[in-house]
C-alpha cells in the first residue's frame, strides 16, 4: 500500500490492522489536494490514546495538545503510542502519525489522562448557553475547489458568524461519515476532529489576501462530551508582526465541556 493511495471507504479513514489506517478523500483540506485537513488526524490521534493496549479504564483525557510538525498526507498512515509518565491520578500518553515509508512523523499528540470516579465530588458545570444547532440554518463552507473532502464530510450551522464573514463566530458542527469507516463514532472523535475548525470560524483577514495557518492545537475537556453535535464558540486575535491565536469555547448540546486555542502563523499570500 503506498503512501500516494487513499481510501473510498465511507469513513474519514479505513483500518487497515490495529495501528495502520488509509486516509480518504474525506480527510483532504481546503488549500491542497494532497493534504489532510488536521481535524480527522487529531481525532485520529486522540482515538489512539483512548483505545491503546492497557489503557486503563479509569482515566479520561484531560487535556491533548498536538505539535503539526508538517502537512499530513492523504494515504497510509501509521500511529504509535507510548506512555511518557504513568500515576496513579494521572498519566501522560504520546501518539505519533507517520506516513508509510516516512521515517519522521508528521504530527504529534501528548494527553494527560485524569483518573474519574463518577459522583464523587459535587458537579460545578453551566447548563446549555447557546442556541441548539436544530434552531440554526445549515451553513455551507467557503467555496472549495474540490468536490470531496473535510468541507462535504461535515455539517456546519452557524449561530454567529459565517466562514464568508470576518470576526467572531459560533459553529455547531457535525460529522456525517464516522472517523473510521465501519465503525461508532465517539463523542471524543466529534469534539476533536472539529476543534481545529477555530481559526476559519473566527477568521478575522481576508482567506483571498492572507495565511493564518495553525502550527498547534491544544484542547482542554473538563467534560466528557456526549451526542452528536459538538460547537466551536470561537475568536481569533492577530498581532502585526504576524503571530495569532485562535481561542474557542467548546460546547455540546448540554452546554460547556472545555476550550481549545491554535497558535497561527499570519502572512500576506
Amino acid at each position: 500500500m503506498s503512501a500516494g493511495r487513499m481510501s473510498a471507504a465511507e469513513g474519514f479513514y479505513e483500518r487497515v490492522d490495529a495501528g495502520r489506517f488509509l486516509a480518504a478523500e474525506y480527510t483532504r483540506g481546503p488549500w491542497d489536494p494532497g493534504a489532510q485537513h488536521a481535524g480527522p488526524p487529531a481525532a485520529l490521534l486522540g482515538r489512539a490514546v483512548e483505545e491503546r493496549p492497557g489503557a486503563r479504564e479509569d482515566m479520561r483525557i484531560a487535556r491533548i495538545t498536538y505539535e503539526i510538525l508538517r502537512p499530513v498526507p492523504i494515504g497510509a498512515l501509521e500511529v504509535t503510542t507510548s506512555v511518557l509518565r504513568a500515576g496513579r491520578s494521572t498519566e501522560v500518553v504520546e501518539a505519533a502519525l507517520v506516513p508509510e515509508g516516512a521515517a519522521r512523523p508528521v504530527m504529534l499528540a501528548r494527553a494527560l489522562r485524569i483518573r474519574v470516579a463518577p459522583e464523587s465530588v459535587p458537579a460545578v458545570v453551566p447548563g446549555p448557553e447557546l442556541p441548539p444547532p436544530g434552531e440554526a440554518a445549515v451553513t455551507p463552507f467557503f467555496p472549495v475547489p474540490w468536490e470531496t473532502g473535510y468541507h462535504s464530510a461535515m455539517e456546519t450551522r452557524f449561530t454567529e458568524g459565517a466562514f464568508v464573514a470576518r470576526g467572531p463566530g459560533t459553529c455547531w458542527m457535525r460529522m456525517r461519515v464516522p472517523l473510521v469507516a465501519g465503525e461508532d463514532a465517539r463523542p471524543l472523535d466529534r469534539v476533536l476532529v472539529a476543534a481545529d475548525s477555530g481559526n476559519g470560524i473566527s477568521a478575522e483577514l481576508d482567506f483571498a489576501r492572507y495565511v493564518f495557518v495553525n502550527g498547534d492545537l491544544t484542547v482542554h475537556l473538563h467534560r466528557h462530551p456526549v451526542g452528536e453535535w459538538a460547537c466551536v464558540e470561537a475568536r481569533t486575535s492577530v498581532d502585526a508582526a504576524g503571530i495569532g491565536l485562535a481561542d474557542a469555547r467548546l460546547h455540546d448540546e448540554k452546554g460547556p465541556i472545555g476550550r481549545s486555542a491554535q497558535s497561527l502563523f499570519v502572512a500576506p499570500r
